[in-house]
């Protein structure tokens, strides 16, 4: 009894003597009295009492004011402390000055006002006390700090294409969860981040009603109202908090009940744009700012748009009539931000057209595209930031998709602050577009397996990577050796572990950080979601990546002046001297960092007595990291030795490439072992979109362990077609021509097409220079379709016919990036691209004609019915159809032109 008496007294003591605090912020202001709860919260869990006020009142206790500069409540409650604020000028800064026992915080804007009462707080959770005497000022570097979600799913809904996902709670019930919803606003709050991107092909059909088009919406009357609920409490939620939200859209995509109100695609690159499409677009949008005036827009006139023509028309004539529109519903004057998406299009060309008529344009564009590659951009792709940024409005750098980075954890800051400086110092940029590290197509989870079940939570896991990009995009030139010590404090306290633990760890990070990107800049095909580089690459694709079709501007672009594999080859042969940075210098390198970060996060270990089972797993994800990195490198090692054998033809390079490959193998299924229980897949885009190291299709290959018996098999072919060579006389093997395709006939609609053979001889365009001069044998029974040179430069091809079974067309793209050759379908602009089939190379090298670039042979499949294709302006051969169900073997035929070298692939196949 007495114990408990004295515990009472002492708990009676404590609050009694506990240290009373007011705090004094404008009710009018969302976002001062959301700073002013989130103090009033850590205060009261520190021990303090804490009362609410709108009016600063004399008072013995501790009072803190917090209000926006020029305000009449600031007049008012600050004007006995005669604060110089003639400084305080930045957009979203503040100030904190303690004046006797009052602290005042004062914001330059409402969102600064919120930051000042947020810097308080944190001061007293890091300290558990309120500091006695302040004087700070501060403002973030970057304009616009903002997170990315996905309404997007890893594979396409029935009946539907890419992008295509209405708003519901079947298809995306995480949306409806408030708590979620605070949850992660509170963490963008937490790292000062101010936007919000929502990403969707068509929102507006889930978010609005047209009275010209009500059969246009595409989910219930029920879903319509759940997603006008959630929408409201989201853009409230997150304007208390200074977060912008910004609907993202693509164009040109229609809902899908409007297409089969009119019987056309949902999405149509090659289409014109028509008067229909427009009008229903332009309300649309008119509808969404009359409704949401609060919600940005951000406009994507790439990938369903097919020319520049038509994308400065679209935004000219239909996105920004359509916003003005809805202004006036609303009877407004000031311009809403739209942000132009500078991606597959000519984002300064739009710019120049569109300023006149609008001049509250953001840009933006991928920092260095689809992955992260490198602090040290440039290039072509950097030459378009720096257009972009030049033209003075806020230019946003898109940390986007990071392909090469899906799945495991990432959290370099060495690499991050490098990154954002060079945004900074080479592009120009002045604001940050981020995407979740991983699992952006499966959001809110990542593609972690746990012992329980239970899914990760990608904002959860990835912590790391948000406070980092958020932390530098406030201020890039931070101190790096005072940063080494913020990170040791941070990650010591998450694991609760010893300063040189914590300091291992961020080593681990950081070592780890350098891997994916210098691999995938030095020796991928392209930054693009069309490559999934931690899957690895097999050597056909080492040896000859032009069959894969390197992105152009790609390498130039995603990192330091340097060497690709095949240049550096040939310069060992030749006894050239090298220059940048070399295949061999990288694969050394990544080997390294995984020695060193597998050394440190081992050391880490013992020290750890908080969240073991998530130290677990990242030191997990930097044993897998080391070994992809051995993985990898052995077989650079070979696909090096195989390239030497193309100029020596000396056996004995191919028999020292072997144990290479064959080492590849061990470290591979260390990789195998490594992720087996711990990840459900590697890549979050589960479709046909993915083609590197393998097609994605039907939601295939996505994880180690499918792709083994891949990299198995490969070895078995080359140690098989050494085997024939050591066994030929001549040291060469007789490689089996390929067969005549069987060709199908089809039933043209309004017009029927002329022909021609497809045999040597043949003139395709009647001029000399289109005289066809190697065929290869698979297209010799085949009869081409005649088209008008000048026609399909100025036109485009188009195709319309019925056909009674499935088939597929086969399609000559000229091997050139000239402007009057048509490019071949590219992933990395046309998300569509493969719907038909048609994203790879069938017969690499295929044709030769007499003085036009040789041509290679993609197929494009169409089940029975009444089709259409169009392809877009650009020569193209359209070399006839055969039938779907035969058996049709990729290959590179090797007709090249003078003075190139025949491919060496041929060793793995």
């Amino acid at each position: 009894m007495k114990y408990l008496q004295l515990l009472f007294l002492c708990f009676y003591v404590s609050f009694a003597t506990a240290q009373s605090i007011t705090i004094v912020s404008d009710p009018s202001s969302p976002r001062a009295k959301f700073g002013a709860e989130k103090l009033s919260e850590t205060l009261s869990a520190k021990g303090f009492s804490v009362t609410s006020s709108d009016k600063f009142k004399k008072s013995k206790d501790k009072v803190i004011v917090i209000g926006e500069k020029g305000t009449d409540f600031w007049k008012k409650n600050a004007k006995s402390a005669k604060i110089d604020d003639s400084k305080l000028t930045k957009k979203e800064g503040f100030q904190i000055r303690t004046q006797n026992n009052v602290i005042y915080i004062e914001g330059t804007d409402a969102s600064g006002t919120l930051y000042g009462a947020l810097e308080l707080t944190d001061k007293i959770k890091a300290s558990g006390k309120l500091p006695s005497d302040l004087n700070i000022e501060d403002s973030p570097e970057m304009v616009l700090r903002g997170a990315c979600i996905g309404m997007q799913k890893p594979v396409y809904l029935p009946g539907r294409d890419v992008y295509e996902y209405p708003y519901t709670p079947e298809t995306f019930p995480w949306f409806y969860d408030k708590a979620l919803w605070v949850k992660y606003l509170d963490m963008l709050v937490e790292n000062r981040m101010n936007s919000l991107y929502l990403w969707n092909g068509h929102p507006f059909a889930s978010l609005v009603k047209l009275k010209e088009y009500p059969f246009a919406v595409e989910v219930s009357d029920e879903d319509f109202k759940k997603n006008e609920e959630i929408y409201k409490f989201l853009t409230v939620e997150a304007n208390k908090r200074g977060i912008w939200v910004i609907q993202m859209f693509y164009n040109i995509i229609v809902s899908k009940p409007f297409a089969e109100h009119y019987n056309i695609k949902t999405q149509d690159r090659s289409r014109p744009i028509t008067p229909l499409l427009s009008d229903y677009t332009r309300k649309s949008i008119a509808a969404f700012i009359e409704k949401y005036p609060n919600v940005g827009l951000m406009v994507c006139l790439g990938e369903a748009i097919n020319t520049v023509d038509d994308d400065v028309e679209w935004f000219t004539k239909t996105i920004i009539p359509g916003v003005r529109d809805g202004l006036q519903a609303l009877g407004k004057t000031e311009e809403p931000p739209i942000i132009l998406r500078s991606h597959d299009t000519d984002g300064p060309l739009v710019m120049e057209k569109s300023l006149p008529l609008y001049k509250n344009l953001y840009t933006e564009s991928k920092y260095t595209g689809e992955s992260l590659t490198t602090y040290t951009p440039g290039g072509p792709w950097g030459e378009t930031h720096k257009q972009l940024s030049a033209l003075k409005s806020i230019h946003i750098e898109n940390v986007h998709i990071l392909a090469n980075l899906e799945p495991f954890r990432y959290g370099s800051p060495d690499f991050i602050q490098k990154t954002v400086k060079a945004m900074h110092s080479v592009h120009g940029a002045n604001a940050l577009h981020l995407y979740p590290q991983a699992s952006y197509w499966d959001w809110p989870y990542s593609a972690d397996k746990t012992k329980s079940g239970e899914r990760l939570l990608e904002m959860d896991r990835d912590w790391i990577w948000y406070k980092a990009w958020a932390r530098y995009a406030w201020d890039s030139k931070r101190d790096r050796n005072e940063e080494v010590k913020f990170w040791d404090n941070d990650l010591a306290a998450k694991f609760g572990t010893t300063q040189e633990a914590a300091n291992n760890i961020q080593k681990a990070y950081d070592e780890t950080g350098e891997i994916a990107p210098k691999t995938l800049r030095r020796f991928g095909i392209t930054e693009g979601n069309r490559q999934t580089l931690l899957l690895g690459m097999f050597e056909s694709q080492l040896v000859n990546p032009s069959k894969w079709r390197v992105y152009p501007g790609f390498h130039e672009s995603c990192g330091p002046p340097g060497e690709l594999l095949l240049e550096y080859a040939k310069k060992e042969w030749n006894k050239e001297p090298h220059s940048g940075e070399l295949p061999t210098q990288i694969i050394a390198e990544i080997t390294e960092h995984g020695r060193l970060a597998v050394e440190a996060i081992d050391k880490a270990e013992a020290s750890v007595t908080k969240e073991k089972e998530e130290f677990e797993r990242l030191k997990n994800d930097i044993h897998a990291y080391k070994a992809f990195a051995d993985f990898f490198s052995e077989k650079v090692k070979a696909a090096l030795l195989v390239l030497r054998y193309s100029y020596s033809n000396d056996i004995a390079d191919l028999d020292k490439a072997m144990p290479h490959l064959e080492k590849s193998i061990e470290h591979y299924e260390l990789l195998v072992k490594l992720t087996k229980d711990t990840y459900y897949y590697a890549n979050s885009m589960q479709t046909a979109q993915r083609r590197i190291p393998i097609g994605g299709d039907d939601g295939n290959n996505k994880t180690w362990a499918e792709l083994l018996p891949h990299y198995e098999r490969e070895l078995a072919n080359f140690k098989r077609n050494l085997e024939k060579l050591k066994a030929s006389k001549d040291g060469k093997i007789e490689t089996k021509e390929g067969k005549p395709w069987k060709p199908a006939e089809v039933t043209f609609i309004d017009e029927k097409l002329g022909t021609y053979l497809v045999k040597k001889g043949t003139k395709v365009y009647g001029t000399d220079i289109s005289e066809l001069t190697k065929i290869a044998p698979e297209l010799q029974n085949l009869k081409g379709f005649s088209f008008v040179e000048n026609d399909q430069n100025e036109k485009g091809t188009h195709l319309k016919f019925r056909n009674t079974k499935a088939v597929k067309l086969v399609v000559g793209y000229f091997n050139s990036d000239q402007k009057r050759f048509l490019l071949p379908p590219s992933l990395e602009t046309d998300a569509a691209g493969n719907a038909h089939g048609q994203a790879e190379v069938i017969l690499a090298s295929a044709i030769n004609l007499k003085d036009l670039p040789r041509v290679n042979i993609h197929t494009y499949t169409f089940q029975p019915g009444e089709n259409k294709l169009d392809l877009g302006k650009g020569k193209v051969l359209i070399l006839g159809f055969i039938d779907a169900d035969q058996t049709v073997t990729p290959r590179d035929v090797g007709y090249i032109d003078a003075g190139e070298k025949a491919a060496i692939d041929w060793l793995f196949y």
